[in-house]
């Protein structure tokens, strides 16, 4: 039997105005910590040195999801109370998984009306889990429909009002379906891109439609009993070999961000090579994990007590990564998925 992994050994005390509420003006102006997790030593610096810590026949596995406006603000049609529908899943056609608020008053067969009535939605069925099938009816292209109407997603410790989309959106964000940013990401410009490109560092692209499981707090105070909702991820042919070759010639493969780690993990098989495909994953990473493809692993600071925190505590050391954040809150780092970035080498 698994001994126990304690929730509250990956607490820490953070000072709320270290919160980031906005986004900096340009993205790769964040600051930097460098962690050698073998070491220990600590750089600080700007996001836009990291070409500094790149080798020739490194790679980069970037998430290209894209955050669709998932909060639609609506009315019930009964009683006209108002109502908050978070699309999670796209189940096929017009059918979505969706987080709806207040979910008492939202049963089966319920419908909700959107913008003078240019989008209507039926609840369908309430899942176990207490999400609901919402079924969209509307006239026109869905894409176009849901950018008016919806809103970003922010996380809930954001809240200031997010002047520009694209600020929560990747440079090489793609293909839609994700109803959180992979944030560490954001920090990349497309002159940043190139730069490390022309320096001989390889680009892969994998997928990971990022849902709000990803974000749950752990209730458990034993990790063990958490259960990690699961999420679609795609691999190409082009990208497996991309990572493969780079493991073959002795190059590291650095993940950006949480996501992208989980995808190749997942992806992966027992002797470490990445194979092509799609699928859903709940894969929990959290000390005692042996990566399989990760190398090292560009990510933000994460909340306490996360699943994120416990993933970046598999691969540098639980006590290296609580250390490294007490420093970041001494230096006075920014926090979260407007923050600053580590760079764990």
């Amino acid at each position: 039997m698994e001994k126990a992994v304690l929730k509250s050994d990956y607490y820490y005390d953070l000072p709320p105005e270290l919160i980031a509420q906005d986004p900096l003006e340009k993205r790769d102006d964040s600051r930097l910590l460098v962690l050698d997790r073998t070491s220990g030593k600590r750089d600080h610096r700007h996001f836009s040195d990291i070409t500094e810590y790149l080798k020739k026949g490194d790679c980069l596995v970037l998430n290209d999801t894209k955050v669709i406006p998932a909060r639609l603000l609506g009315t019930k049609e009964e009683t006209g109370a108002a109502v908050e529908i978070l699309l999670l899943n796209n189940k096929g056609g017009d059918i979505w998984e969706a987080l709806v608020k207040p979910g008492k008053k939202l049963k089966e067969g319920s419908f909700v009306t959107f913008g003078d009535g240019r989008l209507k939605a039926s609840i369908e069925k309430v899942l176990p889990d207490g999400n609901r099938l919402v079924r969209f009816y509307y006239t026109g292209i869905w894409e176009e429909i849901l950018d008016e109407l919806g809103t970003m997603p922010l996380p809930p410790y954001i809240t200031h009002a997010l002047k520009d989309k694209s600020r929560y959106q990747t440079v090489y964000a793609r293909y839609e379906g994700s109803a959180a940013a992979p944030t560490a990401g954001l920090h990349f410009t497309k002159e940043l891109l190139g730069r490390i490109e022309e320096s001989g560092v390889r680009t892969a692209f994998v997928t990971l439609h990022v849902g709000l499981g990803t974000f749950r707090p752990v209730k458990a105070e034993n990790i063990l009993d958490h259960h990690m909702h699961s999420e679609w991820y795609s691999v190409s042919e082009e990208t497996a070999d991309i990572i493969n070759s780079t493991k073959q010639e002795n190059g590291r493969v650095i993940c950006v961000g949480t996501t992208s780690c989980r995808t190749v993990e997942s992806a992966a098989d027992g002797k470490g090579f990445v194979k092509a495909g799609s699928g859903d994953t709940d894969i929990f990473i959290y000390p005692g994990y042996t990566f399989k493809v990760t190398d090292a692993l560009i990510t933000n600071f994460h909340l306490p007590e996360s699943t994120l925190l416990m993933l970046v505590s598999a691969l540098a050391g639980r006590e290296t990564i609580l250390d490294a954040y007490r420093e970041a809150i001494d230096q006075r780092y920014r926090f979260f998925s407007f923050g600053d970035a580590m760079f764990i080498i």
